[in-house]
């Protein structure tokens, strides 16, 4: 596996090892992130004025319920999650982030930022170091992690959003957190007219195809995630929705089913075959039959698009209405 794949690769399934199930050869376990993102509301209401500025001290609750005080705007942001580490750049907080972890890749000027290791068990020592005011983690990191980081006297702030209206309202809360709501409500504005475009653009389509996204070899994606939100808000029916969460694909449903679109995360390259992931899909003689092999509907999308629920979760959104419906979205 080259190295390149590696590092994104990684940066999405990290998190995926929580089932701890054993996969074998080249495949990865899959995520399971669980409760739904409770409601994240202010104790302390920013100014309503057109300036849309944060009125400080400001209290808020994170995802896990633990409730955070700010007596202004913080200095020193840490961010331990690729998709947190995207929204705090498109706010403009780029030379406030005093690290990120080790596999966060965009915008580019992330890669210059101090590593902080794993998205899923960051190094502690190099974030006390960096003496951050706040760190934001998001779906990898799971709450007994964050934690034992709040033992240490980490200011840890997660976020774990299940869907598309969960990342809006988490643009807006950084926006909130970091008086930069004019420029979340920029990303989010823009997040919505996307959505509304696409929903419009797919609205009288019928009937609905039948999609199947595969993420890593032999991975799908059920119902309660925001992936597979992505799928239907996109007017597709995902065949693999009667499952919940994260799962290993069960062949035989897949057949069944028979979808007439199949979608897979591009750069995935088996180290021992060298094929490609759409190649591996190609080459079950037993989805020979299945709509979208024959029809060579079979298409790649930028697997840090969908899998990170951040500013460009539009994009990914756009990319799945168009490989379902070519001629609607343009």
């Amino acid at each position: 596996m080259n190295k390149k794949w590696t590092r994104t690769l990684q940066t999405f399934f990290l998190f995926v090892l929580v089932l701890a199930l054993s996969a074998c050869g080249n495949q990865t376990t899959a995520p399971t992130d669980g409760a739904q993102q409770p409601n994240q509301q202010s104790e302390t209401k920013p100014a309503e004025d057109k300036a849309l500025k944060t009125t400080y001290p400001l209290t808020v609750k994170d995802s896990t319920g633990q409730e955070f005080t700010f007596e202004k705007a913080p200095e020193r942001i840490l961010s331990v999650s690729p998709a947190e580490t995207e929204t705090l750049f498109a706010l403009g907080l780029g030379d406030k982030i005093v690290g990120v972890s080790d596999f966060d890749d965009y915008p580019q000027e992330a890669t210059t930022k101090p590593k902080m290791g794993s998205i899923m068990k960051p190094n502690a020592e190099a974030i006390i170091a960096a003496k951050p005011d706040i760190v934001f983690s998001g779906i990898s990191m799971k709450e007994e992690m964050v934690n034992k980081f709040r033992d240490l006297g980490i200011k840890t702030f997660k976020v774990e959003p299940k869907t598309y209206d969960d990342v809006i309202a988490n643009i807006e809360l950084y926006g909130l957190i970091t008086d930069r709501q004019e420029e979340a409500k920029k990303i989010t504005d823009d997040l919505k007219k996307t959505r509304e475009d696409i929903v419009t653009a797919v609205k009288n389509v019928e009937p609905k195809k039948k999609a199947y996204i595969e993420f890593s070899p032999g991975w799908t994606v059920g119902k309660g995630e925001f992936m597979n939100e992505l799928i239907e808000t996109a007017g597709g029916i995902n065949v693999a929705s009667a499952a919940e969460g994260w799962v290993q694909i069960n062949e035989e449903i897949i057949i069944k089913q028979n979808p007439d679109v199949i979608m897979f995360t591009m750069g995935f390259v088996d180290k021992d075959s060298q094929k490609t992931l759409d190649q591996m899909i190609r080459d079950r003689k037993a989805w020979s039959q299945i709509t979208a092999v024959k029809n060579n509907a079979i298409i790649g999308i930028e697997q840090n698009l969908i899998s990170r629920p951040g500013p460009r979760i539009g994009e990914g959104l756009k990319a799945v209405a168009k490989a379902l419906y070519p001629e609607q979205i343009k």
